[in-house]
């Protein structure tokens, strides 16, 4: 049903990942509290725009806001997730996000980690892809035993109390790990290189396009919507993992 849509976001998102990476005069064009915003994100965005516009589905963009009426079903993108990492040269934590949501529901993914030639695929109505090979999460079961992925996105809260809580969560886990960028952490989540991430005050645009394949590799998702395209999101490899780690009561 969704074939089509799969295949634009495929090919939009390889287009996106190639001028990333011929890219060599990396300059910021601007930094604002915990955020920078780099040229090479306005070119990938124009990419990008550029091929979706065929659909004639609005698009939701990081960087422009919304393009077009509002509608039911809409492009979520974030054409350079993972700014930070590209800009200081940490190769293979940057990508571009592409999803399409219907619903308020995801129902197609992709995410070009281009830095390693990786793409991973979700669609509701098949099974989520790292390349061409079908990926499934890992079988952990226990948060004492899994490795949960994490970060402090721009906009979340930074209060004492906050960041307690934060603490309180995370020493449950095996081990913890921060990579800078929320779709590739969800997704190694989708192929099992990691047993769950979760982030708070998260926006949409980072997430969009790893929920739907993380739901379409069989793991668990908890989306929770705030103001502003800001959102609570925690996906696990397996429900057994999610109802684990519900059950701290945190």
């Amino acid at each position: 049903m969704y074939t089509e849509y799969l295949n634009l976001a495929i090919e939009t998102a390889k287009k996106a990942g190639d001028y990333l990476l011929g890219r060599k005069d990396i300059s910021i064009d601007s930094s604002n509290g915990k955020d920078i915003k780099l040229s090479s994100d306005r070119g990938s965005e124009s990419i990008i725009i550029e091929e979706l516009s065929s659909s004639e589905i609005p698009i939701l963009s990081e960087e422009s806001g919304l393009i077009g009426f509002p509608s039911n079903s809409f492009w979520i993108i974030d054409p350079l997730d993972g700014s930070m990492n590209y800009y200081k040269g940490i190769d293979g934590f940057s990508c571009v996000s592409i999803a399409l949501w219907d619903s308020g529901e995801p129902v197609v993914g992709v995410i070009n980690r281009f830095e390693r030639a990786e793409i991973f695929t979700g669609v509701v109505t098949g099974n989520a892809m790292l390349n061409d090979e079908i990926i499934k999460p890992s079988s952990v079961k226990f948060v004492s035993q899994a490795v949960m992925a994490t970060g402090f996105p721009v906009k979340r809260n930074y209060t004492e109390d906050s960041l307690s809580h934060f603490v309180k969560q995370v020493r449950l886990f095996k081990k913890v790990r921060m990579l800078g960028s929320a779709a590739i952490m969800s997704a190694f989540v989708a192929c099992g290189r990691l047993d769950a991430y979760f982030e708070e005050d998260i926006m949409l645009w980072d997430i969009a396009a790893a929920m739907a394949i993380v739901k379409s590799a069989g793991g668990a998702v908890d989306y929770q919507a705030k103001e502003d395209y800001k959102c609570v999101f925690r996906c696990f490899a397996t429900h057994g993992l999610m109802e684990d780690y519900s059950a701290e009561g945190l």
